[in-house]
């Protein structure tokens, strides 16, 4: 017959043997000891000067003083000694300091939580999804002021996502795929996927199906671009174009000191001015010459239409014309001479 019982290693008493109850009492001890196991300490190395009754700690793997030789063991101090016993693999405890199940394995005690190979929930975890839960929803709430769901993924090359699916077919994935800009795809069936938009990490700009590629494009349902598209910002500006087609704002004006200019998007111009002029005619009513020509504020690519008038009505009236894409120059009819008279010009034409 053995000496000890097989798994908590209690003495075990001997037939006719004298003093039983000394025997019974250490494996009262060893019992206590084990059973509903508490740690004050793990890998203790230092006997506590003054142990309370009952105090458990695990020895770590350099003691000092008492525990010298006790390497490895579960020390507890019963009344005015420390009771020595060795854990067994599987041995359950509660760790005082970590707050936390602990369980005795080959590497000491750890966490039942910690390492482990997969957990289903509701549901039945595989290789590859090692966490699998099956419930009507899930709550992911905050421990504090807030909380982040990390997806890390090893290299720029692999990939870090949320697929969605339906009956287990992917319709939409969304995150980092083969590189680090952030996408957000969309496939009818699982297999053609396009990716409908796009964020460049550098910029944060958006690309993909969803956006605008150039400024003609107006395919229904996509967002239009900030270079293709006019608001507020850009409706008053400086217009230009390249081929034929818009590519700055609505609508320009300016002024020097040949007048004053609008020119818009579509490639129309309008310039005015006011020019003064000397009216020299020695018999009122006849016609005659103007006495000076203006350049218009802006270019015309071609020779405007452009017309005039006298500001005073009394003075007659004037016939003007666009003597090139630049120059105006004008003829009319008054009453009489004068000096210092006001031509008001406009001239409407193409900037290109």
């Amino acid at each position: 017959m053995p000496d000890t019982t097989a798994r908590l290693r209690l003495p075990i008493m001997a037939p006719a043997q004298a003093q039983k109850h000394v025997t019974h009492n250490e494996a009262l001890l060893l019992l206590d000891g084990a059973t509903q196991l508490v740690l004050n300490g793990i890998d203790t190395e230092t006997p506590p000067a003054s142990p309370i009754s009952g105090e458990t700690h695990f020895i770590g793997a350099n003691p000092t003083g008492t525990w010298s030789l006790k390497a490895g063991a579960i020390a507890q101090w019963q009344g005015d000694q420390w009771v020595f016993q060795a854990p067994q693999n599987g041995w359950r405890a509660w760790d005082i300091a970590g707050d936390q199940l602990v369980v005795y394995g080959p590497t000491g005690w750890n966490s039942p939580n910690n390492n482990l190979d997969g957990l289903g929930i509701g549901t039945n975890y595989d290789a590859t999804n090692r966490l699998a839960l099956a419930a009507p929803a899930s709550l992911f709430s905050h421990a504090g002021a807030g909380h982040q769901i990390k997806v890390n993924k090893a290299s720029d090359g692999d990939t870090a996502s949320l697929l969605f699916q339906s009956a287990w077919t992917g319709h939409a994935e969304m995150g980092l795929a083969g590189d680090t800009q952030f996408r957000i795809k969309v496939s009818p069936d699982g297999s053609a996927w396009t990716d409908a938009m796009s964020f460049d990490p550098a910029t944060g700009h958006a690309s993909g199906a969803a956006v605008q590629t150039t400024a003609t494009d107006t395919t229904a349902g996509k967002l239009a671009r900030a270079d293709y598209a006019y608001g507020p910002g850009n409706v008053l500006g400086t217009v230009s174009e390249s081929s034929g087609m818009p590519t700055g704002a609505i609508i320009e004006q300016g002024s020097n000191a040949q007048g004053d200019y609008v020119r818009f998007a579509d490639g129309t111009q309008i310039c005015t001015a006011s020019v003064a002029v000397d009216i020299n005619q020695a018999n009122a009513g006849l016609f005659w010459s103007g006495t000076a020509n203006h350049d218009f504020p802006m270019a015309f690519v071609s020779t405007p239409s452009a017309s005039g008038s006298l500001e005073s009505s009394a003075n007659g009236w004037i016939n003007g014309r666009a003597g090139s894409a630049m120059a105006w120059s004008f003829a009319g009819f008054a009453t009489t001479s004068t000096t210092g008279q006001t031509v008001s010009l406009i001239a409407i034409g193409r900037w290109y």
